[in-house]
């Protein structure tokens, strides 16, 4: 009996480990087959546990008992019957384990124990894959229901190009992407790629070097312009001015808006930033940029959700 109760407290333990652990990772759509089920293996243990009782005691009757543990000291009677509970016992917990490969097995455990172990593994097993199956199924279904940003951005896009005369050059998705489309931009304007308003300092390297690729020389007029011009960009940064302009210059940082009007102002151009709302932001060149007669405008297209990168800039292009 002591060893039986042991085994049930052990059992108890646990089913309510992993009851826990299944009321945990229930969603506010499971939860409620989570909490039926739990239920149901708390009422199957509890039924199985006063039957193995019972029969311990010699007392198993048709449906669940609800007598109390066998008390070995309780009286002579029980004393004496102790042996063939015990037997029980034994017979018991044999039916639970595989009949023995050499046939040894009793009848009973044969017929009884291994297949209803079986059973309820296969159905433990099914209801797991039903509740995957459904989980799957809401998941696909709520996917279905959201809206396609990348594609509503795109014919968004379509639409104010084709409302603005304009035409799209795609700009390679790999960090350098505002800067390129800078210079495609100045390109198709015939405009230099050497700043048009020199800083205080200058990259003498990316001024020389024509064979230099474009996003490479727009780089470093950003980062000139920015190192040249500390006090207008330091209260902006998170970091100091040097690393900062490291970033821009050398490697494939992202450009922002900094970068933007470090540029409208070294090149005095208008930059144009076409959204898929329709609204246009303008970075002007500012007064120091003001003074050398027509402004060129760039144009930039505005990407949010279209490219896996993230963030991203095409040039924009007037249709002849």
């Amino acid at each position: 009996m002591e060893e039986l109760q042991s085994r049930h407290r052990k059992e108890q333990r646990d089913l309510q480990s992993r009851i826990t652990q299944k009321k945990k990772g229930a969603t506010k759509k499971t939860r409620k087959g989570v909490n039926d089920e739990c239920a149901r293996l708390e009422a199957e243990l509890k039924e199985r546990q006063e039957r193995e009782i019972a029969e311990l005691e010699g007392t198993a009757t048709d449906g669940p008992t609800t007598e109390e543990p066998f008390e070995p000291d309780a009286s002579v009677e029980q004393n004496d019957g102790l042996a063939a509970a015990t037997q029980n016992l034994s017979l018991s917990s044999n039916s639970e384990t595989p009949p023995a490969s050499d046939g040894t097995a009793t009848p009973d455990t044969q017929d009884q124990g291994p297949k209803r172990k079986g059973n309820r593994q296969k159905a433990r097993l099914a209801r797991r894959a039903a509740e995957q199956e459904a989980i799957a199924a809401e998941a696909a279904a709520e996917a279905q229901s959201m809206p396609d940003l990348r594609k509503k951005e795109r014919e968004s896009l379509l639409q104010q190009f084709a409302s603005r005369g304009l035409k799209e050059q795609i700009i390679r998705a790999d960090g350098h992407c505002l800067y390129s489309a800078i210079a495609d931009q100045m390109a198709s304007q015939g405009l230099d790629l050497k700043p048009r308003i020199q800083p205080a300092v200058i990259d003498q390297n990316a001024e020389g070097d024509k064979k230099q690729e474009g996003f490479k020389v727009v780089r470093a007029a950003a980062a000139d312009w920015i190192s040249g011009h500390a006090d207008d960009f330091v209260p902006f940064l998170e970091e100091p001015l040097d690393s900062y302009v490291v970033k821009v210059r050398d490697t494939g940082e992202w450009g922002g808006h900094m970068e933007l009007i470090a540029l409208a102002r070294t090149y005095g151009v208008n930059i144009k930033i076409l959204h898929a709302d329709g609204r246009v932001d303008t970075i002007e060149p500012g007064d120091e940029g003001n003074a050398g007669g027509e402004q060129k405008e760039l144009w930039l297209a505005y990407y949010k959700h279209g490219f896996g990168l993230g963030e991203h800039y095409n040039s924009l292009r007037k249709v002849a």
